[in-house]
């Protein structure tokens, strides 16, 4: 896991404005989900086009975060990205940020059926476990997954987020999240990005203007 702390000037600025550090005191399990992003081969695979080394350091505080949720029947959504072959249905991301040359590779481990595009199997996934995919970096931007309709279904208004990358794809979740007035958790110690300071520029972001940051000991406190 990224070795940060939120440093002591955003700790200050945060409690000049809203008098507490953390936003929430309680959370209710019935109308809390918690969402894990991408936490798939392609970017957890050693080696894998878009890895992230990290993240493979964060499964097993996933692994013990989600036996006690789903104890308290607290629904985990898997979500996974997937596009289009060769990435055609994500053309300003695949023809402008990618070379040409990575560009099949990258696409084609993101594409439904490849074994990149499959859940770690180190992560454990129960039965009763929901699962979607999205095909931008948020999971919550219209036309993105069906993220959103799963959670109005269920009656959930506040969602916990893990996954990678922490400044990427679980931020703009988490951005879009608090935008549509849900509330909102980064999970500090179940997320992962490319290195210490971008992993630590979220959670100061987040922290600051869209959520909470809590581990994920601290959310399950909370959670009972």
């Amino acid at each position: 896991m990224h070795d940060v702390a939120i440093r002591r000037e955003i700790v200050e600025r945060v409690m000049a404005r809203r008098g507490k550090l953390h936003l929430f005191d309680r959370l209710d399990a019935r109308h809390t989900a918690l969402v894990l992003i991408d936490m798939q081969n392609a970017f957890m695979a050693a080696g894998a086009p878009v890895e992230v080394p990290m993240a493979r350091k964060i499964v097993p505080t996933i692994n013990r975060l989600t036996a006690e949720l789903r104890k308290l029947r607290v629904p985990v959504i898997w979500v996974c990205h997937q596009n289009d072959p060769d990435g055609r249905d994500w053309e300003r991301f695949f023809g402008s940020f990618v070379v040409p040359e990575k560009r099949r590779q990258a696409a084609q481990a993101l594409t439904a059926g490849d074994p990149l595009h499959r859940i770690y199997n180190e992560l454990i996934v129960a039965p009763g476990d929901l699962a979607t995919t999205k095909n931008r970096y948020s999971a919550l931007i219209g036309g993105s997954s069906d993220l959103g309709s799963m959670l109005k279904q269920r009656g959930i208004d506040t969602v916990l987020i893990g996954g990678t990358k922490t400044n990427v794809c679980c931020e703009s979740t988490a951005r879009d999240a608090m935008m549509l007035d849900y509330k909102v958790v980064m999970l500090s110690d179940c997320t992962a990005a490319l290195s210490d300071s971008e992993h630590l520029g979220t959670l100061e972001n987040v922290i600051q203007q869209f959520g909470d940051v809590l581990t994920a000991d601290e959310a399950l406190r909370i959670l009972k």
